[in-house]
């Protein structure tokens, strides 16, 4: 595709170099209020049934971003998008540092989770930008900062409230995310991958409410109770939206999502199985701090601070990023489809030891490790499934939805975890905490879905090698086209 005017000079390492710089601090929104999570009520002086909207709101906010970024890109060109989902972070962080009450934080935090457009956005872009022996490598590492940047922001976001106040976490996130907004202006080419068509406005919105809809269901399962009816109205609710809103897109000409694409078998399969994956990765991020963070007095809890379990789960990330060459090597000698089997397997290799070693937090370091290895492979391996299964018109949006895929899959993970640990308790003094059976199940139920997955991505068809050289023969000729009508 040809390239604005002075965008040759970049160097391609650079570029992906500062994609990867965006994608890790637009991720990092996800972990930045956790440290803070049990003092919003008092912070923002709201009830502690509303305080946990500060947390909910970003997800939600993320899953619609991830499919309409996607599709603004695909019309708009991928750069412009990046542009405006790092402003809008800038934005969001801004509001969260001036704020002191809940309503405003939910507006601030709210644009912080759209800002991780981004990620699939930047994802759908490397192939455009590097060249093909830089790329598997490119994609691999551009995959693994949604889970990089939630692992490391934990033990950062814990030690800048630490040293200084609790305010302190976003103006550091406004200063690091202006950063990455000059470098987004400057360092990513603008390639001229715009293509003419329109903004499907009411599918976007019905989306957006069956989206949302159906993630307050899950989301608040835990505290609602799955069996109760606020809890399976939503659910049932959201789907009901999301089915309506599948049958308006298939009559639309130019939908926001491609479905009849997408239930091509290895699009489909493969964002069925991201929402195992998701699962795995939230799975180990939600069970592991807990365990870590009781009292050593229960006889099972290791009595780590936040601080300590921040520090003991950073690791986790940093293995995504380790393993970006290998997963990349993977892909190019067995290819993506066996790669994703691997990750998947890897994952419940994971929490099957976890099951086992539950007694000290070096064993508890090698757990999530193991599981992380296996999400950054798995991370690695989706993305160029989709890509190559779809057309360059339509990859931004085809790799959002594989990111919203991943992010429902992350979502049911915390509120199944978050039920079973609640559901499995005993008696500590005058509390009731997560019993050790509470966390093996947990261990069990992740590596189960993890083996569910790779079951899922053995029926993603092999490419054959003619179609493979066919795709990488076509260099489709990009056009600096504006949408008619939005």
């Amino acid at each position: 595709m040809p390239l604005a005017s002075g965008a040759r000079s970049i160097p391609p390492a650079v570029s992906v170099g500062v994609l990867c710089v965006g994608g890790m601090t637009v991720s990092f929104t996800q972990t930045l209020v956790i440290p803070i999570q049990s003092e919003l009520p008092q912070l923002l002086g709201t009830s502690p049934s509303n305080a946990p909207w500060v947390v909910t709101i970003t997800l939600l906010a993320a899953a619609v971003s991830m499919v309409v970024a996607g599709r603004l890109a695909d019309l708009f060109g991928k750069q412009r998008v990046l542009v405006v989902s790092s402003a809008l972070l800038v934005t969001g962080s801004l509001v969260c540092a001036l704020s002191s009450t809940l309503t405003p934080m939910l507006v601030g935090r709210a644009l912080q989770g759209v800002s991780l457009g981004f990620i699939p956005v930047g994802i759908s872009l490397i192939r455009e930008i590097t060249p093909p022996r830089m790329a598997p490598t490119a994609l691999a590492t551009m995959s693994a900062t949604l889970g990089v940047g939630g692992a490391i922001g934990l033990p950062l976001a814990a030690w800048i409230v630490h040293v200084g106040s609790w305010h302190s976490l976003f103006w550091v996130s406004t200063v690091v995310a202006a950063v990455v907004l000059v470098l987004t202006v400057v360092a990513i080419p603008h390639v001229h991958d715009g293509h003419r068509g329109r903004f499907d406005l009411v599918g976007a919105l019905g989306l957006a409410v069956g989206l949302v809809v159906f993630l307050v269901g899950i989301s608040k399962a835990t505290a609602w109770g799955w069996g109760s009816p606020r809890t399976l109205g939503a659910i049932a609710a959201g789907l009901v939206v999301l089915v309506a809103w599948g049958a308006f897109e298939l009559r639309q000409s130019e939908p926001l999502v491609d479905l009849r694409s997408t239930a091509k078998l290895p699009v489909l399969m493969t964002n069925i199985a991201a929402v195992a994956v998701g699962f795995g990765m939230m799975a180990s991020s939600i069970v592991i701090p807990q365990l870590l963070g009781l009292p050593a007095a229960t006889g099972y809890g290791l009595g780590q601070s936040i601080q300590a379990v921040g520090l003991w789960m950073a690791p986790a990330g940093l293995m995504m990023l380790l393993f970006a060459p290998i997963s990349s090597a993977l892909i190019g000698g067995i290819g993506p489809k066996i790669t994703l089997i691997i990750g998947a397997l890897v994952i419940a290799a994971g929490y099957g030891a976890g099951t086992l070693l539950m007694d000290a937090s070096w064993q508890l370091l090698i757990v999530t490790c193991v599981t992380s290895a296996g999400v950054g492979i798995g991370y690695a391996a989706m993305p160029t499934l989709i890509l190559d299964a779809t057309p360059p018109a339509k990859a931004a949006a085809a790799v959002g939805l594989n990111s919203l895929s991943r992010s429902v899959g992350s979502s049911v993970a915390a509120a199944l975890m978050g039920t079973l640990l609640t559901s499995n308790t005993t008696a500590f003094g005058s509390t009731q905490l997560p019993s050790q059976h509470a966390f093996t199940l947990c261990f069990v139920v992740g590596a189960a879905a993890a083996l569910l997955g790779a079951g899922l991505a053995a029926f993603i068809p092999r490419r054959r090698p003619a179609e493979a050289g066919a795709a990488a023969a076509t260099v489709p000729a990009g056009r600096e086209d504006v949408p008619s009508t939005v």
